[in-house]
């Protein structure tokens, strides 16, 4: 038996292997204090019957070739096992006609996800790498998680302050130090902690916000009563789901009426300030925007709304907004608002105080270590321009030369032939699967790189093997990690699978381009890190690369900054300006505003979206489901583990319910429940709880899509997303509003259809 220690986005862990190179059990290091259990998967998935052994092509697209298919994804669809010389000829040649007919903007390269933590086999990063080197790629900008927040709060702050804000926010230590009140919007969700992109040496967040607890009262705005750490003892105010906008303005409403704003520091640090007097009074719009008015629209009490602001003006204060509240229809307001609300308290840029933007949503925000650069695989220049928000895939491919305005810019979306996915799931972080899979249809050819048959490479038409993270070496470190670690291979990959950078080697010989310089991916290890070596921010003392490699690692810089975001600006806001066109928070955008957008005015806005409780869809659709992420698994992966099979109910997805909710439909724990929405229907196992308010249902994301039975739902293993919306946040930002959507849900008493997500596809 040996141990070997390896990582996910998830953190680090030991696996132990057995004498026949299989794995034995996964565990946390004993000095975690708050590991994930998404460690519990790794054993059951590592060799699941969901493995991709070798490459498979799609009969109908081997034997028909290239072209638009419905069959793509279908639970009956059958694929033919190929060698590694065939598979990649008929790839190469692929490529090579795309191109040839149509240009490299023709290409597609997706690889929007999360696979490996590793700074070598970065799925994305590879794939890139590859595309480049043939020419280049139609690519996609911006994410899922804080899209809206990308776009807009450059216009706001400057693009050198919205790093700030990610990088260098008032920290845990900071808030322990000096803040009197964290009022949060979103909650600050313990689970999401666990997740850094590239992944932590130990997960040290839960312990600093509970430090934090202990000196500083936090009030957590949200739906749901369990969205903040149970070790911060948080006063939970309940708002429905898509009206916190409206709680928020009427917060500076009553700062404004009450004398509570701090005037000096608007004029000094803002522009705009009397645009958003005038529209919280109602000047602008004869509607003043009172606790009262905002209480009609929240069912938040207009009571605990106004000596909340009252609250938030006695002493220093921290606004956060999570990052879920931002995907929904006008994401952007609830940002635009929370951060017009610290301005007015004019708090921004003092220790422990004014806005922040990811407490609760990634766990490297705000442990109060400055970052230091990491080795990074070069992945080279994009020859081509064309480029789409990632969100808008499925107008990608449905509306082939139709413009789409983005960031106040019109572009035009190419006509993709070809998509090539690698480590991503977009049937997991992209709404509306109905519409998705009819996007996806459309192509001539899908390509996608896996471990395991998700419902990503089952929509494939060449699909190809690939190591996992325990199949090949690799270094891991995330934002502020204290250790560089190594990530030694503990198993042989199963069957024919193999490493990318061999994949894409092989493909760029067939293809004329040099894709991994003649070096095997060990060879690439060392040269990341001595190049890394070179740099001037790297620690001195670090070793040449044997004697790291036999270390485990080496230590990385903890220098806690004690300057946070604006607090430069804040001391000297002429000598330190902002990069925004006065130099100042711009709460009133002349810019966007200038954009004549109609979705969008110059300053944080309250508009009736279409999803919400008192919206005429809720007649038919009355729950408001809220969808976010897993506690058990990170996105999709590994659905099938054991951690992540632990929290099914009835053998899927669970929906939870406000007791009362349940009762009125005639629901108990362990029902099956038919959730419906205008887009699509799931099944899901029913679990009930008084940490909801009542209207409000919650679903986590990630359940591995299955359509097998559409008779009964779109999908039977609970997929939320055939429930959500494929809509932008807005012309500006176009972003997802997938974390909230209304629906339906009565009993199901009907013919229980496996669930066969997990299950290879048939060949033949």
């Amino acid at each position: 038996m040996s141990t070997v220690s390896s990582s996910a986005h998830w953190g680090t862990f030991e696996v132990d292997v057995g004498p026949d190179g299989e794995l034995v059990a996964a565990r946390p290091h004993a000095d975690d204090p708050d590991a994930s259990p998404a460690i519990g998967n790794v054993v059951t998935g590592h060799r699941h019957r969901s493995r991709v052994l070798r490459p498979a092509v799609r009969r109908g697209w081997l034997e028909g070739g290239p072209g638009p298919s419905e069959r793509r994804g279908s639970p009956d669809e059958t694929y033919v096992e190929v060698g590694w010389d065939t598979a990649l000829d008929l790839l190469a040649g692929e490529l090579s006609r795309i191109v040839d007919a149509h240009g490299n903007s023709a290409i597609f390269g997706g690889s929007y996800g999360w696979s490996s933590a590793g700074r070598l086999h970065h799925a994305q990063s590879q794939l890139h790498r590859f595309l480049n080197r043939i020419g280049g790629y139609t690519r996609s900008v911006s994410d899922y998680s804080r899209g809206a927040s990308l776009v807009l709060l450059p216009h706001l702050i400057g693009r050198a302050a919205m790093t700030e804000l990610r990088s260098r926010p008032v920290s845990w230590p900071q808030i322990a130090e000096h803040t009197d009140l964290l009022v949060t919007f979103g909650g600050l969700r313990r689970s999401n902690t666990w997740v850094v992109p590239g992944g932590h040496d130990r997960h040290l967040g839960t312990a600093a916000a509970n430090r934090a607890g202990a000196t500083t009262r936090v009030v957590s705005l949200s739906a749901q009563r369990d969205d903040a750490y149970s070790g911060l003892e948080a006063e939970w105010v309940g708002v429905m789901p898509g009206t916190d906008t409206a709680v928020i303005l009427a917060l500076i409403h009553v700062l404004v009426v009450e004398g509570l704003a701090d005037d000096a520091f608007l004029a000094t640090h803002t522009v705009g300030a009397e645009q958003v007097r005038a529209y919280v009074r109602g000047e602008s719009d004869g509607m003043p925007k009172t606790p009262e008015w905002a209480a009609a629209i929240s069912r938040t009490p207009a009571e605990r709304i106004r000596r909340l602001a009252r609250e938030m003006a006695a002493g220093r204060t921290l606004v956060n907004v999570a990052y879920a509240l931002q995907r929904g229809e006008r994401g952007e307001q609830p940002v635009w608002a929370a951060l017009t609300l610290a301005a007015f308290l004019g708090q921004i840029g003092l220790p422990g105080g004014g806005f922040t933007h990811g407490y609760g949503s990634m766990g490297d925000y705000g442990i109060g270590v400055a970052p230091v650069p990491l080795p990074t695989f070069p992945k080279g220049i994009n020859p081509v321009a064309d480029l789409i928000p990632c969100a808008r895939i499925a107008d990608l491919l449905l509306h082939p030369g139709e413009s789409f305005a983005f960031d106040g810019r019109v572009l035009t979306y190419p006509d993709i032939r070809l998509a090539y996915w690698a480590g991503g799931n977009p049937f997991h972080h992209h709404q509306d699967l109905g519409r998705l899979r009819s996007a996806f249809a459309r192509l001539e050819t899908f390509v996608v790189h896996e471990t395991h048959w998700t419902p990503t490479a089952r929509h494939a038409d060449i699909v190809l093997p690939v190591a996992s993270t325990l199949e090949r070496s690799d270094l891991a470190a995330g934002a502020g990690d204290r250790r560089l670690r190594t990530m030694p291979k503990a198993a042989e990959p199963p069957g024919e699978a193999r490493e990318e950078l061999w994949i894409y080697g092989e493909l760029g010989r067939r293809l004329g381009a040099d894709v991994d310089e003649g070096l095997t991916s060990g060879q690439w290890l060392r040269r990341l890190y001595e190049d890394w070596r070179e740099l001037p921010t790297t620690p001195d003392d670090a070793p040449p690369f044997e004697e790291f490699w036999a270390a485990g690692g080496l230590l990385l810089p903890q220098d806690l900054y004690r300057d946070a975001a604006f607090s430069t600006f804040r001391h000297d806001p002429r000598q330190h300006p902002l990069e925004t066109p006065s130099g100042r928070i711009e709460l009133w955008s002349a810019t966007i505003d200038g954009l004549g957008l109609d979705d969008l005015v110059g300053h944080a806005q309250w508009r009736e979206p279409d999803q919400w409780w008192g919206s005429r869809s809720a007649v038919t659709y009355d729950l408001h489901l809220l969808a976010n992420q897993p506690s058990h698994r990170l996105h999709s992966q590994l659905d099938m583990g054991e951690a992540s099979q632990a929290t099914k109910v009835a053998g899927r997805e669970p929906i939870r319910l406000h007791p009362d909710d349940a009762a009125a439909r005639d629901l108990a724990d362990g029902d099956l429940a038919l959730v419906r929405s205008a887009q699509g229907s799931l099944l899901a196992g029913v679990r009930t709880t008084d940490d909801l308010l009542p209207g409000v249902a919650q679903m986590h994301t990630g359940a591995w899509f299955d359509p097998s039975a559409p008779q009964i739902a779109d999908c039977v293993n609970g997929n939320v997303n055939v429930l959500t919306r494929d809509l932008p946040t807005s012309s500006l930002t176009q972003s997802n509003t997938g974390a909230h959507v209304l629906v339906s849900v009565t009993r199901y008493d009907g013919p229980t259809p496996p669930v066969r997500a997990y299950e290879p596809p048939t060949f033949s």
